[in-house]
C-alpha cells in the first residue's frame, strides 16, 4: 500500500553519528576542533527545551543534526571557511514546532478555497461564495470555506437559499471550519440524492426545516451522502496542495506535523520528498477503520524516514461542540433535545473496541478524537481494557482533543499513560459561545491544561488546521492568556487553567515529538538531534504575554537547511 525508502545507514550518516559521540565527551575548547560545521547560530538567546541544559547562545550544525549547543564564543571555534554563520541578533531560537494535529494537504487546498472563517454575517458568507463562483468554471465544485456561523449575530446555521440563486450550475459544499458539518446548495443536494425522504445515516444528521425539507446542513456522517459524489482531486491537484502546504508551515516555524487524516496521501508527500520539495516532517495517520490494511502490510507505529513515517491511525468517538454532536452525559443548554452523537467508529455497537484491540496487537498506534465528557470517559475505558487484554507496553494512545472532561477523568490520563493532543486556540475561539452550549460548571474543566500538567499528563500541542489557524504563535497565545477572540475575556476564559510560556512550549516541541514516538530525535536543541529550529523575532519568554500574538518568525530550519528566511526590511 505504501511505497516508503527505508532509512539507509550511509557512510556519510555513520561519520556524523561518530562526530556527535566524540563532541559529547570532547570540549568545544580544543585547538584543533573534532569537525568544522556546516552552520553555526551564534548571539542567540536559545532556549533547548533540554532539561540538562537548559539555555545557550549557540548552536553548531553538521549535515542535518546538531552537534554542539553552548557559548558564541565556543562555538565559533567549530567555523571553517565554508561555514554558514547566522547571527541571531540576541533574538530567540528555539527547536522547531511539532503540531500534533492537522488535516495537512486539507489545509494546502484551503490556502486556494472560498476563505469564510472571518465571514461576520450571513450577507458577507453569501458575497464572498457569489465571488468565488463568478470565477469558479461551470461544473467544478466550490468547497473548503471554514465558516463560523457563531461569528453572527443570530448564531443561526447557513441554509442552501442563501447561495442557490447564484449558484445553479455550481455544486457547492463549504463546510464549518470544524469539519463537522457542511452546507450543500440544491444542486449538490440533488447530485448526492438527499430529499426529505433521505433518512438520517448512523453518526449523522441531516438538519431539516419545519416542513422537514433538508436546509442544506449535514452533519457529520451525514455529510457523506456529498462526500461520495464530488470528484476526487488528481494526483497534480493533491501535489500542488501539499507544496502549499509545507511552504506555509515553513513560513510559520512549523517543521514537522502530524497529519491525523492523511489516509492515501502518502504518496503524494513522498513525491514532494523525492524532489526535495517537502520542507516538513510528516507522520502520516490513516483512518482507524483502515487498520487492517495497514496491518497487514506488515508496518508498525511510526514506520519510515525521519521525513516522513506512517504507522498510526485516527478514529472517532463523536462529533463538535460548535455542531452540538460532541457526545456528553448531560444534554446541551442551547438544545435540550440531544446531548450529542456518536461518531462513526461506535456503530455497529462495539465496533471501536473491536478495531482499537485488533490495531493495538498488530502494533499500531492509536489516536481518538473525543470533545464531550462522555465520548473521553469511552474512550479512556477502552484504551484501559486494551491493556489489560493485550498487556503492557509502549504503546503511547493518545486522545485528540481531550476538550471536556469530568474532572475524575483526568488523572485517568497519566494512570494509563495515555497522551492528551490538545489545540488550544480552540479554548480562545470557542470559548466566546461555549458557555451556552454547556454551562459555567462544565466549562470548568473544558481545555483543562493546567489540571492535566498538575496530574501528571503529557499534553503534545496543535492547531488541529484547518480548523485553527496553523500559525503556533497564536497557539502560544492561547495557552497562556486564554483571551478569547471577540475581546470579552482580557484576563482569560477560564484562568485557572492557564499554563506558562515554558509549560507551553514545551508541549509544542518535546510533547508533540513524543507524542509520535520521535522524542529521541526531536523536540530539544541537544547534541545529537535533528536541526530542526525556529527563530523568532522576540523573546515570548520576557515579553507580557498579551503581546506574544504578535510576535513573527524570522527563519526556520528543516534537517539543517534554511527553509524559511523573512527578508531584511529597507
Amino acid at each position: 500500500m505504501y511505497n516508503l525508502p527505508l532509512m539507509k545507514t550511509t557512510p556519510r550518516l555513520i561519520s556524523i553519528l561518530l562526530l556527535v559521540l566524540c563532541l559529547m565527551n570532547l570540549p568545544v575548547q580544543a585547538e584543533k576542533p573534532a569537525l568544522v560545521a556546516d552552520t553555526i547560530i551564534v548571539n542567540a538567546v536559545i532556549h533547548t527545551m533540554d532539561t540538562a541544559q537548559p539555555t545557550a547562545e549557540a548552536v553548531a550544525i553538521y549535515a542535518n543534526r546538531i552537534v554542539a549547543v553552548g557559548s558564541s564564543r565556543d562555538i565559533s571555534k567549530l567555523a571553517g571557511p565554508n561555514t554558514r554563520t547566522l547571527d541571531a541578533k540576541k533574538r530567540l531560537l528555539l527547536p522547531g514546532f511539532n503540531d500534533a494535529h492537522t488535516h495537512f494537504l486539507s489545509g494546502g487546498f484551503q490556502l486556494s478555497s472560498v476563505d469564510l472563517r472571518d465571514a461576520n454575517s450571513p450577507q458577507e458568507f453569501a458575497e464572498r461564495i457569489k465571488a468565488f463562483a463568478a470565477k469558479t468554471p461551470k461544473g467544478r465544485w466550490i468547497t473548503g470555506g471554514d465558516w463560523d456561523h457563531e461569528r453572527w449575530s443570530d448564531a443561526k446555521l447557513p441554509a442552501k437559499e442563501l447561495i442557490d440563486s447564484f449558484t445553479p450550475e455550481t455544486p457547492v459544499f463549504v463546510n464549518r471550519l470544524d469539519g463537522h458539518m457542511a452546507l450543500a446548495n440544491s444542486l449538490a443536494l440533488k447530485l448526492a440524492g438527499v430529499t426529505r425522504q433521505t433518512v438520517d445515516p448512523p453518526g449523522g444528521v441531516i438538519v431539516r426545516d419545519k416542513s422537514g425539507e433538508p436546509t442544506g446542513v449535514l452533519k457529520d456522517a451525514a455529510q457523506s451522502f456529498v462526500w461520495k459524489v464530488i470528484p476526487p482531486a488528481t494526483f497534480d491537484e493533491r501535489l500542488a496542495a501539499a507544496r502549499a502546504a509545507t511552504n506555509y508551515a515553513a513560513k510559520l516555524g512549523v517543521t514537522s506535523v502530524q497529519d491525523v487524516s492523511a489516509g492515501t496521501d502518502v504518496g503524494v508527500y513522498q513525491t514532494l520528498l523525492d524532489r526535495g520539495e517537502l520542507k516538513t516532517r510528516i507522520y502520516a495517520v490513516a483512518p482507524l477503520p483502515a487498520w487492517e490494511r495497514l496491518a497487514n502490510t506488515g508496518v508498525r507505529a511510526h514506520f519510515g524516514s525521519e521525513m516522513l513515517r506512517v504507522g498510526g491511525l485516527k478514529g472517532f468517538s463523536d462529533g463538535s461542540l460548535g455542531s452540538t454532536t460532541a457526545l456528553f452525559y448531560e444534554p446541551y443548554r442551547d438544545d435540550p433535545s440531544t446531548s450529542g452523537i456518536a461518531g462513526d467508529e461506535m456503530y455497529p455497537e462495539g465496533a471501536m473496541l473491536k478495531r482499537v484491540l485488533e490495531a493495538d496487537r498488530a502494533g499500531l498506534q492509536i489516536m481518538i478524537h473525543a470533545i464531550g465528557d462522555r465520548a473521553n470517559d469511552a474512550i479512556l475505558s477502552t484504551f484501559e481494557q486494551v491493556e489489560r487484554e493485550n498487556g503492557k507496553r509502549d504503546r503511547r494512545f493518545r486522545i485528540e482533543h481531550a476538550q471536556h472532561l469530568r474532572s475524575q477523568d483526568i488523572p485517568r490520563f497519566a494512570r494509563n499513560s495515555v497522551i492528551a493532543s490538545m489545540q488550544p486556540y480552540h479554548a480562545i475561539d470557542d470559548g466566546r459561545w461555549a458557555e451556552k452550549r454547556i454551562g459555567k460548571e462544565r466549562a470548568k474543566t473544558t481545555y483543562a491544561f493546567r489540571s492535566l500538567l498538575d496530574a501528571g499528563v503529557t499534553l503534545a500541542f496543535g492547531t488541529d488546521w484547518t480548523v485553527a489557524p496553523l500559525n503556533p504563535i497564536l497557539t502560544i497565545y492561547a495557552a497562556v492568556t486564554r483571551r478569547t477572540i471577540d475581546g470579552k475575556n482580557p484576563k482569560g476564559w477560564v484562568p485557572k487553567q492557564k499554563i506558562s510560556v515554558d509549560e507551553t512550549v514545551r508541549a509544542y516541541t518535546v510533547g508533540s515529538a513524543y507524542a509520535e514516538f520521535q522524542d529521541h530525535i526531536k523536540g530539544s536543541i541537544t547534541t545529537g538531534k535533528l536541526a530542526d529550529l525556529v527563530l523568532l523575532s522576540r523573546d515570548i519568554f520576557k515579553i507580557e504575554p498579551e503581546e506574544i500574538e504578535n510576535v513573527k518568525v524570522v527563519l526556520t530550519m528543516v534537517d539543517g537547511r534554511v527553509v524559511y528566511e523573512e527578508r531584511e526590511r529597507e
